[in-house]
């Protein structure tokens, strides 16, 4: 859209376009808004001839009347939901056509704007435009929709606005908050659902900083709803969100992180409020904060600065205040640009800026500004010297209030009570502040002007709050598998023949003075079977040949298998504040002799325990990070100077999710031996070889696994 300037403002033609195009426009962002919405509250429907006649709106004492006029009553209750961002109210009529297709209705009241109709296939929709938020009901009589918006009650002037519940009626129930809920919508959006007693509940969000404030005027919130809610796991902006009751109502502060944008609607008895994550524009012209102006085009040739910021007050509906000091042309040439970002391109091009309060804009050159901000800072600055100071207790929590103290004060403080002086430029209180601080009771005595006690009170809330919690269990696991197998074999022979003998060995030869043989039974070959952890090998022996006869072959054969399994499960577990190291240990301190200097011995110990020394740490996406230390040691062999350890130890950092289960370190031992004792060839002849050689094989398998699994603790509400 071009817009052109005749004779320093905007032709009739031109505002009558734009004012249609941005009612348009506002109208279908309602439309898509509201369209899932309203296909689930009614089914669809073929157009059974109803048409909408006219819409007119009156006023009545403090509240409007809009009234839609229909051919014939409704067949069925028309849909209705509202927007916060903007205020509007759409109005679905199923089964209703309009002969116009889509109007513009321009009211300017106090509670009604303006009006939109467009049919959209099978049902009409009527769109009002609020000048803000308020409470309405409405109903059909008989080919009438009443809708009647009444005013909020103004509460009396204070410091501070404030928002007052409006008057109950008689015998009816307060609004209230029935359930608070969260989910996660496409795109990444957070989407927070309140389940509300009553359609006409009055609601009023508010962006306070980095937070989103929703209130519900007058409206109760139960007690098990008032705590704090934990959404960082869904992996949207919104972090956290905190219900609490102010006192004239329910308040629902959403705390979002990041670059993010809202918007907010409510369909009957459920409020939502969607949080969408934001990227920076790359295309844009000035790099800064991201633009969210309705968009616009401008192509002017020296026109001038003035009557240009005129331009953005129309478009805007803003109060433009000038200085006298603004003067010259301009020339630009802007297409489809948010009108926040083309006016700060208008005023840097100029050397130019702009302070905002509520709807008033005023415009100056930033020399002017800035000095006009120095002498009201010096003005406040002297204020601040000569206002009355004020005391104030606070009680801690949490914090220590030496500590505390210590951070109001500044890292270069002076010590004592109630110091003033050595200040920093972290300091929170006022060169005439003091404070002091009670140990014993935790308690803070602060003296200073009421801003400041202000400061320090937003501060405390801050940081005294709990520390968060994390449970770290480690499991060691130790698993063996062993296996051994031994074969052996005895092998003997002896003879005796006519009074002389001969045999395996010398003494089994004749004896040359008795004439007689003299025998033993050693074997020739002997490969027995070796024991196996204490275990002596199973044996079977067998003699040969004929004994009577003198003659003997004897065989022994022996073997012996052993297969072990086993596992070892070690499962500590401690639970300690985050970034606060933590320590557990169980186990044995093992006695030895040592040397002194003089010569004497001392006994001493050794500890052999099993350790888990960590430092958990949770990051702000919610995961945890840990400093680990684990040890498992036990009791070896025993040596001629004592007892051997056997240390099992891993030390590592490492990144966890929350509940997750990490191996952070493992140890796999193989152990394969075969031994063969034989005789020379012999012990290699096949089959029979067997009778002339031992076999011992060994397979020994170990493995060692360090598991961790961390978990934060929390007593508060965590949605799921």
């Amino acid at each position: 859209m071009t817009m052109r300037l005749v004779k320093g403002g905007l032709s009739q033609a031109t505002r009558v376009a734009r004012g249609g195009a941005v009612a348009w426009l506002s109208l279908c962002l309602v439309l898509v808004a509201g369209q899932a919405v309203a296909q689930q509250a009614a089914p669809a429907a073929a157009v059974s001839g109803n048409t909408i006649e006219k819409v007119e709106q009156a006023t009545a004492g403090e509240s409007t009347v809009v009234t839609v006029t229909l051919k014939s009553a409704p067949t069925q209750k028309p849909v209705e939901f509202s927007t916060q961002q903007p205020a509007r109210i759409a109005i679905d009529f199923f089964g209703a056509s309009f002969a116009q297709g889509r109007a513009n209705y321009q009211y300017g009241g106090k509670l009604l704007r303006s009006a939109n109709v467009v049919q959209i296939g099978d049902r009409t929709r009527v769109v009002l435009d609020l000048s803000r938020q308020t409470q309405y009901k409405s109903e059909v009589r008989g080919n009438q929709y009443v809708l009647t918006l009444e005013a909020a009650p103004v509460a009396a002037a204070v410091a501070a606005p404030t928002f007052s519940a409006p008057a109950p009626v008689a015998g009816a129930e307060r609004p209230a908050v029935r359930n608070v809920d969260f989910r996660r919508g496409e795109d990444l959006a957070g989407r927070v659902v309140v389940d509300l007693s009553t359609a006409n509940s009055a609601i009023n969000i508010a962006q306070q900083g980095q937070n989103l404030v929703v209130d519900f005027v007058g409206a109760t919130l139960p007690q098990s709803l008032r705590r704090r809610y934990d959404v960082s796991d869904f992996g949207t902006p919104v972090q956290a969100m905190r219900a609490t009751d102010n006192g004239t109502g329910a308040r629902l502060i959403i705390e979002p992180r990041g670059n993010w944008q809202y918007s907010s609607y409510q369909t009957d008895t459920q409020f939502v409020v969607e949080v969408r994550p934001t990227k920076e524009d790359p295309n844009k012209l000035i790099s800064g904060p991201g633009y969210r102006g309705e968009r616009l085009s401008l192509n002017f040739q020296n026109i001038d600065v003035r009557s240009l910021l005129q331009v953005f007050a129309d478009f805007t509906n803003l109060n433009i205040v000038t200085s006298d000091s603004v003067t010259g042309t301009l020339s630009l040439r802007l297409k489809d640009v948010p009108w926040d970002q083309a006016l700060q391109i208008v005023l840097d091009s100029k050397g130019l800026a702009s302070r905002r309060n509520g709807n008033v804009l005023w415009v100056a050159p930033r020399g002017e500004l800035a000095t006009k901000e120095k002498a009201e800072l010096e003005s406040q600055q002297q204020v601040t010297e000569l206002e009355p100071l004020r005391s104030q207790v606070f009680r801690l929590n949490y914090q220590n209030a030496g500590d505390v103290r210590n951070m109001l004060l500044g890292a270069g403080a002076a010590g004592g009570a109630g110091g003033a002086a050595g200040g920093t430029t972290s300091r929170i209180l006022s060169k005439r502040g003091s404070l002091t601080a009670d140990t014993r009771t935790n308690q803070l005595f602060v003296s200073d002007i009421p801003s400041k006690l202000e400061e320090v009170q937003a501060f405390l809330q801050k940081i005294d709050i709990p520390v968060r919690q994390v449970m770290i269990e480690a499991r060691i696991v130790e698993a063996d598998d062993t296996f051994s197998r031994n074969l052996g074999a005895k092998l003997g022979f002896a003879s005796k023949t006519n009074g002389a003998g001969y045999g395996n060995t010398y003494t089994n030869v004749v004896s040359p003075v008795t004439q007689n043989a003299t025998w033993d039974n050693s074997p020739a070959i002997s490969f027995p079977a070796n024991g196996i952890n204490g275990v002596n090998a199973a044996s079977v022996a067998v003699s040969l040949f004929n004994a009577g006869a003198g003659r003997f072959l004897a065989l022994e054969l022996s073997a012996l298998e052993a297969d072990g399994r086993g596992k070892i499960v070690s499962s500590p577990r401690v639970v300690t504040a985050d970034n606060i190291k933590a320590l557990i240990e169980q186990g044995t301190e093992i006695p030895y002799q040592q040397a002194t200097s003089s010569g004497a011995t001392s006994v001493s110990f050794k500890k052999a325990n099993l350790k888990l020394e960590v430092t958990p740490k949770i990051t702000p996406d919610g995961n945890i990070f840990l400093d680990v230390d684990v040890n498992k040691d036990s009791v070896g062999i025993q040596t001629t100077n004592g007892f051997a350890i056997d240390t099992k130890h891993v030390q590592t950092q490492v990144l966890v999710e929350n509940g997750g289960t990490v191996v952070i370190g493992g140890i796999y031992t193989q152990n394969e031996r075969t031994d063969i004792n034989k005789v020379p060839l012999l012990g290699d002849i096949p089959v029979l070889g067997n009778l002339f050689k031992s076999t011992n094989k060994i397979n020994n398998r170990t493995e060692l696994l360090v598991f961790l699994t961390p978990r934060v603790l929390s007593d508060q509400l965590s949605l799921k």
